[in-house]
């Protein structure tokens, strides 16, 4: 009998951890971000003033992570996120997913109930490789292999590729009903440009927790990153660490 091939190594990954008391907040950032993001900061700043354990982390192929960012899918991202997990923190983790960091953190509760202890997204974007780009753009993925989109929030081009894009449609997770048990609060903006905010209403109900709650914050953009809407994010934190 021959072996099958071995999984390909990741990449090493980059983070930040800061000791406190539990359960650890771990930060995941969105599509084509890092940990060196406003909203992890913030969210480092509020764990060392309030003796919290934190971490934050690149993702492979991003920031400060070895990879190439192209080669990189969404399961791959998956997978960072359970090694972190599993080799930076000790027992459940409460998981705040910004954007794509919020697909990837209902991946890991569905499928690894054991290490997530609460949810906070932020924008969550799950499933955005079916409805975030049009019939167009997911014809030149499959065609060309690639995607250059010009970016909202940066000068540089964002790139897709067709493998991350293949992965992400064998990843969705909002055709049915979401088998997670935990406290969930949800973070939108109704002025999103990227994400629709009512997708995240529907997500709610897809949800089995009975402890999910929505806010929505109406002059709210994607990011979600003034001060106010910072201290949303902190206060959503700390909400679901107290039901623990």
């Amino acid at each position: 009998m021959t072996d099958a091939p071995a999984a390909p190594a990741r990449p090493a990954l980059a983070y930040h951890k800061t000791e406190g008391t539990g359960p650890t907040v771990v930060f995941l950032p969105g599509y084509g971000s890092d940990m060196d993001g406003t909203k992890a900061l913030a969210l480092e700043a509020w764990a060392v003033a309030s003796g919290r354990s934190f971490l934050r982390f690149d993702y492979g192929g991003c920031g400060q992570s070895e990879g190439v960012f192209e080669e990189q899918t969404l399961a791959g991202w998956r997978d960072d996120v359970v090694a972190m997990l599993d080799q930076a923190v000790e027992g459940p983790a409460v998981l705040v997913g910004s954007s794509l960091g919020g697909w990837l953190m209902l991946l890991v509760a569905r499928d690894r109930p054991d290490k997530v202890a609460a949810l906070v997204g932020v924008a969550p974007a799950p499933d955005f490789t079916d409805w975030g780009f049009t019939v167009e753009e997911k014809l030149t993925l499959l065609s060309e292999g690639r995607l250059e989109r010009v970016g909202r929030y940066a000068d540089l081009p964002m790139v897709y590729t067709r493998a991350f894009w293949q992965s992400g449609e064998a990843n969705r997770v909002m055709f049915s009903g979401l088998a997670i048990d935990v406290p969930i609060r949800l973070l939108h903006g109704m002025k999103d440009l990227d994400v629709p905010w009512n997708r995240t209403v529907r997500l709610a109900e897809l949800l089995r927790s009975a402890n999910v709650q929505v806010q929505l914050i109406k002059d709210g953009d994607h990011r979600l990153s003034r001060d106010a809407d910072l201290a949303a994010l902190i206060a959503a934190v700390e909400d679901v660490t107290r039901a623990l």
